[in-house]
């Protein structure tokens, strides 16, 4: 008896030993595409070890590229990131079809053809809206969710309101924004944008420092991209004659994350001004950590080794 016991603690213990590099040896590395089933490639690329996290960009329409190069792929010492362009963005194709589902389903495929059983999502900005939407429809598939610098109400009125104010502090003129009116907040936040220009300190609302700017754009342009999702969704905002084909996004789905009981971990910045210092108390999961870190919107890249820290520490 005492010997079956010991021979079952050494299995359970060989067991636990497996690393999640084995178990995702059949994975291929590097940069790649795959199709989705109504026939829009997408670019990705694998690279790291340990479990499988997908990375969801913000923008909408913006890329992995930068992401990867200004610090993200130093979290390829704890996991395997599978770095994907979304349709319409970056290296990946153009589409007919935006839709949320759609953008979803094509996570999910991307999963089913890795082969996977479950996997992190790290989702950047807009990324969240996409993160929270899977997993409500995938949430057997997930190990778990980073919620970095994320917005889960795409463009609302709290957030429009905040950015104008910040723009106007910015420029030494502090003032208390009541507009509730969203054609007329998007008037103004384009009037103080202007004038942050002017003053060139349009960067602040995503960087505390203008030379991350520079490197993210010099990234970005270092190739022929693709914005196309963004576009989108963003041009029926500023044209009026434009219909919006796409209202989902616009949706609050900070509301439905009580549903989520996988593990989150949410980082969020203390000087974060493009979704506000304060977003990240709209979060109501079931099973949550917070790390606020000093930084803005970019914190993977301004406060790098904490940022990877607090991620790897999470998933381990």
């Amino acid at each position: 008896m005492k010997i079956t016991y010991i021979v079952f603690i050494v299995l359970v213990t060989l067991c636990a030993a497996c690393s999640s590099t084995d178990r995702n040896a059949h994975l291929k590395m590097g940069d790649q595409t795959f199709v989705t089933s109504d026939g829009i490639k997408l670019a990705l690329k694998v690279a790291g070890k340990g479990p499988v996290c997908i990375y969801l960009h913000g923008g909408p329409g913006q890329d992995f590229l930068s992401f990867e190069k200004m610090g993200g792929s130093a979290l390829e010492k704890c996991l395997t990131m599978v770095y994907l362009d979304q349709r319409g963005s970056g290296h990946s194709q153009n589409a007919k079809d935006y839709s949320l589902n759609r953008v979803v389903q094509d996570i999910e495929e991307l999963r089913v053809k890795l082969g996977l059983e479950k996997v992190y999502l790290l989702s950047h900005s807009f990324g969240g809206v996409l993160a929270i939407n899977y997993a409500l429809k995938y949430p057997k598939n997930l190990s778990g969710m980073i919620m970095a610098n994320t917005i889960a109400h795409f463009m609302n009125t709290d957030q429009m309101q905040e950015q104008i104010a910040y723009g106007y502090r910015l420029l030494k003129k502090d003032t208390v924004i009541n507009e509730r009116d969203f054609a007329k907040l998007m008037s103004g936040a384009a009037l103080v944008r202007k004038k942050l220009s002017a003053a060139h300190l349009g960067y602040k609302y995503i960087a505390n420092d203008v030379n991350t700017i520079i490197k993210m754009d010099s990234i970005e342009n270092s190739y022929k991209r693709t914005s196309d999702f963004g576009m989108t969704l963003f041009m029926p905002l500023i044209d009026a004659t434009k219909v919006q084909q796409y209202p989902e996004y616009f949706r609050d789905y900070a509301l439905l994350t009580d549903k989520i009981k996988i593990p989150v971990l949410i980082i969020t910045g203390k000087e974060d001004h493009a979704v506000g210092p304060d977003y990240y108390k709209n979060y109501r999961f079931a099973n949550q950590k917070v790390v606020q870190l000093a930084g803005s919107h970019m914190l993977y890249y301004e406060n790098n080794k904490t940022f990877i820290d607090a991620v790897c520490g999470f998933v381990k």
